[in-house]
């Protein structure tokens, strides 16, 4: 195992503390805590279980991102999980996780995002969403375009040609939506209950559906979605100063607050709404705030929300590209990928890549389908880099002045046990979903042959120029 902590294959070092904590909260704070409360309650019916479902959510984030920084100080390179799962479980292993985080972990909830941007947009202006064109197949509706699909398209277009452009401008515009994102949420909560037209009865409300372990572990796949990002920092290792220090602080700092916005925002939902209006609603800040403050504020929040929810699109297409050049970079993915654009010294085609596959997305998928997809194989492959921490932990030696996980081996153990509950049950009670995830793995599995095959050449061309190189 190697600890190659100075190579950046190119990417400059250019992030401090500040920003990296800036890039976990943004990809964090964003389309699931303002979308996914109502699917919650639709699974659980229970005030109280809702709260107990975001604490457990938000501890479960907490461990993985301890264990993150101990990996992200270990091997501060571009690429994230790719780069952790390759060094402690090997290249297939490490590939299937670059492959998942093209399809899953940034593809897919960037299509999410810009859907709930667009519908919250829609709602701000009054723009009716009902009309679109439908193209079936025998039956089956295999996309959509509408003009809620269009504007999402759009906006993502438009943040890719943004961080195309550069890195320290992508930064830059990404601190200042976040900023403003943060404090949307503080005003949210402290005018909910200072002002707001709520009631704390709603906070005792009998549950109005039975729920059970199964149930509380599918709404847990919800929350794990919207939680999914704290370990964003780690994949701009390459980028970060001082990682050994930052990386580790960024994870735990931006989670830990992002815990705490969460908690309080759902309480202010659950003040706002009584649980049966709260369920299966997807605009579930706009219609809170038009429960508060009345419906001309809510449409102004719905504003606010959009305007939001450009930061956790902007985070996620500047971090995922780095990890399809990270790939590139090792020969097992196409060569386009791994080139930094001879001007901006941004990864383009990567960028590119990921915009295309979100479009995709977008006119294909509904948002609930996303969301559980997401989900569901984020937590196997999270809890399989977490494995490979306690495989490298045990099979290698220290990295000197590195951080290591707090309360080893109690927190990536509950990491582990965690989302295993959460896989189980998700494959018990939405199977069409888990097979859809585990057809995206499959096709993963396809494409490492390809592209193992593909390279095999020129790896062994390489290794014997090396060979030359070492006899002269």
């Amino acid at each position: 195992m190697t600890n190659d902590s100075s190579k950046g294959n190119g990417l400059k070092r250019e992030l401090g503390l500040f920003s990296a904590t800036v890039l976990v909260i943004a990809n964090m704070v964003g389309t699931g805590i303002f979308t996914t409360s109502g699917f919650i309650m639709a699974e659980l019916g229970d005030p109280r279980a809702l709260l107990l479902c975001w604490l457990f959510g938000g501890l479960f984030a907490l461990c993985g991102a301890l264990c993150y920084g101990e990996l992200g100080a270990r091997f501060p390179r571009a690429g994230g999980e790719y780069v952790f799962l390759k060094e402690s479980l090997g290249k297939p292993v490490g590939f299937l996780s670059g492959w998942i985080s093209l399809i899953v972990g940034f593809s897919a909830p960037i299509a999410a995002a810009s859907v709930a941007f667009a519908t919250y947009f829609f709602q701000t202006f009054s723009i009716p969403m009902e009309h679109d064109i439908a193209f079936s197949i025998s039956g089956v509706r295999m996309a959509t375009l509408s003009p809620l699909t269009l504007t999402a398209i759009g906006v993502i277009l438009l943040f890719s040609l943004l961080h195309y452009h550069s890195l320290r401008i992508g930064s830059r515009v990404q601190n200042g939506l976040t900023l403003f994102k943060v404090t949307l949420v503080v005003v949210f909560i402290g005018a909910g209950f200072w002002v707001g037209n709520g009631s704390v009865d709603h906070f005792s409300a009998t549950a109005s559906i039975p729920w059970s372990a199964e149930k509380f572990a599918v709404a847990l796949i919800f929350v794990s979605f919207a939680y999914s990002g704290w370990n964003a920092a780690a994949y701009l290792g390459a980028e970060i100063t001082a990682p050994q220090r930052n990386i580790p602080l960024s994870l735990f700092a931006g989670t830990v607050v992002v815990m705490i916005l969460y908690l309080l925002l759902n309480l202010i939902y659950l003040y706002a709404l009584p649980p049966e209006a709260m369920q299966g609603v997807m605009e579930i800040g706009a219609k809170s705030a038009a429960s508060l403050f009345g419906f001309n504020m809510g449409r102004l929040f719905s504003g606010a929300v959009a305007l939001g929810l450009l930061s956790v699109l902007s985070a996620m297409m500047m971090t995922g590209p780095r990890v399809y050049y990270a790939m590139s970079k090792d020969r097992i993915f196409f060569d386009v990928f791994g080139r930094l654009d001879t001007v901006r010294k941004t990864p383009a085609a990567s960028i590119f890549l990921q915009a295309g596959i979100a479009i995709v997305m977008v006119v294909s998928a509904s948002f609930e389908t996303l969301l559980l997809y997401i989900g569901f194989t984020l937590s196997l492959f999270a809890m399989l880099t977490v494995i490979g921490l306690m495989r490298t932990r045990r099979f290698s030696s220290s990295v000197a002045h590195s951080y290591k996980t707090f309360a080893y081996p109690l927190t990536p153990l509950v990491f582990i046990l965690g989302n295993l509950w959460i896989i189980i049950f998700s494959i018990k009670s939405r199977p069409i979903t888990a097979l859809f995830g585990l057809g995206t793995i499959g096709m993963g599995i396809a494409a490492y042959v390809f592209f193992d095959r593909l390279q095999r050449p020129k790896n062994s061309a390489i290794l014997a120029m090396d060979g030359v190189n070492a006899e002269d």
